[in-house]
């Protein structure tokens, strides 16, 4: 018992040591990183085209038809949490790209879970935002 408490130890000296030899970045650079991260997951992924189009349409839709606020925080959490399973989705797919074909054939579940996450939210989306727009839709042809 002693000996997991002292590995244990030894771990966290460790990862204090590493934590204060490593410079701390500013809060530019991580918005540097972050906003890089963003361009290499939409380059290269065709998929985001079809999420930004359909993001436009909605943006559209809700100038168009007059939103109130609450209408604007549903319709924006929902692109948001889209674009951003999306990115968690090319994340995962760019990793599981640097692995060798053994570890490929163990892992590769993972992105199926991932683009479900992306189609389960879409769904949600889609649901929500017609759920938000339809009545003023309806309200135009009356």
């Amino acid at each position: 018992m002693a000996l997991v408490q002292e590995s244990s130890a030894d771990e966290s000296t460790k990862s204090e040591t590493h934590e204060r030899l490593r410079p701390r970045r500013s809060w530019r650079a991580k918005f540097r990183v972050a906003f890089r991260g963003i361009k290499l997951g939409i380059r290269g992924h065709s998929s985001f085209f079809v999420h930004f189009f359909f993001s436009a349409l909605v943006l559209a839709a809700g100038f168009i038809l007059h939103c109130e606020l609450m209408e604007w925080c549903v319709l924006l959490g929902c692109i948001t949490l889209v674009i951003t399973t999306e990115l968690f989705n090319s994340a995962l797919e760019t990793l599981f790209r640097g692995l060798d074909v053994s570890t490929k054939k163990r892992v590769w579940p993972a992105l199926d879970i991932a683009a479900g996450a992306v189609l389960f939210a879409s769904i949600a989306a889609a649901v929500l935002g017609l759920l938000v727009l339809l009545p003023h839709m309806a309200a135009l042809f009356n």
